[in-house]
């Protein structure tokens, strides 16, 4: 840590690992001279799990249920790039009516994330009555994958090949009805945040990025789109059936703390959009393809044999993944989550390697702090949305 020689008595604070306001257990070392901050160290691996290493003892279908702990508040997007990997490596193809699901199940989820997202960064601007406005709506997100998965936050709900179950009776009306809900709630919203003046002169200017500068620190999502660059994978590089619906990517100029939050709130009415249209356009049809089940199998192996077909416990289907590389991404809600895979024709992945997008994000942190308040350390993290599940993996 590089301190000016020119300045005397200066503070050295620890922020968390145990602070409210840290979003989990990230630790940063601050350096300040009264309210100013001179340096900021972030102290990451608090929440160190050996997520890779565990993948790479495990078969995708073993892994599966670890994958939602990465990022808690966004689990189907684990869970879809968990799947995808795989999917792409053995060109696995998938039923349209299971690409339309994955859809919704994703941007309800991304919905959800941003609500829990705006409810504490209000807080930690210092504002209490939004964080229970968004538990409102939350929860109806969550009674919705209740239904459909039985979890309501830990789904394991995306298998490779499709989804575990389709959508039960009436699931899709109840759906609509919450995205009718849900537009009001978000006008809701900006009515009591947007034009706040406290809130402005909180935001405004504060954890300034320059579309060049989000560029070269690799920044991604809405931290990036705040900035002025258009860029969203649902867009640029589409997977599932993205490209088969209407919306507009959210993206602002300013790159400050305001400009974020529009960017998050916009992108939840968005979300709406996309789901209403693939709950029109759903096609009927199987909700998994089966076909993978017997994926590399001879034609005379233990598929066919007494026990397997008779006997009431059957063994989850393993297959080997190919001696070939890959790297698979999805437009997370906090950015480019990727996975980085390398079969070497076995059960195990040789390589799984996450990219996630709050780690990548994180590092522009010390950058956006120095010369600023020590108040203001709040407003840009919290601004940067990171979950420390997925930061420490």
């Amino acid at each position: 840590m590089s301190l000016p020689l020119t300045k005397k008595d200066l503070m050295i604070v620890n922020m968390g690992p145990q602070h409210p306001s840290m979003h989990g257990v990230l630790r940063l070392i601050v350096t300040l001279d009264g309210e100013d901050v001179i340096d900021c160290e972030p102290i990451l691996g608090y929440l160190h799990r050996g997520m890779e290493k565990i993948a790479e003892n495990r078969t995708i279908i073993q892994y599966l249920p670890y994958v939602t702990r990465w990022v808690y508040l966004a689990t189907m997007f684990t869970e879809a790039i968990t799947v995808n990997a795989p999917e792409f490596l053995e060109n696995i193809q998938i039923p349209q009516r299971a690409s339309y699901i994955r859809v919704i199940m994703l941007e309800l989820s991304r919905i959800a994330s941003h609500l829990l997202w705006l409810g504490p960064f209000m807080v930690d601007l210092g504002a209490q009555t939004p964080f229970f406005y968004i538990f409102r709506e939350r929860e109806l997100i969550y009674d919705l994958f209740e239904a459909a998965t039985g979890m309501r936050m830990m789904h394991n709900y995306f298998c490779i090949g499709g989804v575990a179950a389709d959508l039960p009776y009436g699931w899709i009306d109840k759906c609509l009805d919450f995205c009718d809900y849900f537009l009001r709630g978000v006008v809701e919203y900006q009515q009591l945040i947007t034009q706040n003046p406290i809130f402005l002169e909180r935001v405004e200017g504060v954890g300034f990025i320059s579309g060049e500068e989000a560029v070269n620190w690799g920044l991604s999502g809405p931290m990036l789109r705040a900035s002025g660059i258009q860029w969203d994978l649902r867009k640029v590089d589409p997977y599932e059936s993205y490209n088969q619906f209407d919306w507009k990517v959210q993206w602002q100029k300013e790159g400050d703390s305001l400009a974020r939050y529009l960017v998050r709130v916009g992108e939840m009415s968005e979300s709406i959009k996309i789901i209403q249209q693939a709950i029109e356009k759903i096609p009927g049809g199987p909700y998994e393809n089966l076909e993978v089940r017997r994926f590399k199998k001879e034609k005379n192996s233990e598929w066919n044999d007494f026990e397997y077909k008779f006997l009431g416990k059957k063994p989850s289907p393993n297959f080997e993944l190919s001696r070939q590389e890959l790297y698979v991404r999805v437009e997370a809600p906090k950015g480019e989550l990727g996975i980085y895979l390398v079969g070497d024709d076995s059960l195990f992945p040789w390589r799984w390697k996450i990219r996630p997008p709050g780690f990548i994000n994180l590092q522009i942190l010390p950058q956006l702090v120095k010369k600023m308040k020590l108040a203001d350390i709040m407003t840009i993290l919290g601004s940067i949305d990171i979950i420390m599940g997925e930061v420490d993996r």
